[in-house]
């Protein structure tokens, strides 16, 4: 059985690491946004799971039920959430060829 090129193994764990922190650096600026209400609430997450904006309309503010303005926010919240990990696994995935870097320890990046 022939003995792998450690050498060009080492060039491609190099290459994985930089497209990964190039993928960790777009993640940190790609945004993600989600809403709940209908549309009265609107919240914005980076890749980096970031949250860069809220936006409540007037109309999801009751006096008389602040718990469904909060429950509004926190559904919004949740889902950007879960679409930003979503985006990050779909990037990292195409970054790593599917590798699943948890079980390697992340190579040393953060975040991974």
């Amino acid at each position: 059985m022939p003995q792998p090129n450690m050498a060009q193994m080492m060039k491609q764990v190099q290459k994985m690491q930089q497209d990964m922190l190039r993928v960790q650096q777009e993640l940190a600026v790609a945004e993600v946004t989600a809403s709940s209400g209908g549309g009265l609430v609107t919240v914005t997450v980076t890749g980096a799971l970031v949250v860069r904006e809220i936006r409540i309309a007037p109309a999801a503010i009751d006096p008389d039920d602040p718990e469904l303005t909060g429950d509004l926010v926190l559904a919004a919240v949740n889902e950007a959430i879960r679409g930003a990990q979503a985006l990050a696994n779909e990037r990292m995935g195409q970054a790593t060829g599917g590798l699943d870097l948890g079980a390697l320890g992340g190579l040393g990046l953060p975040g991974v």
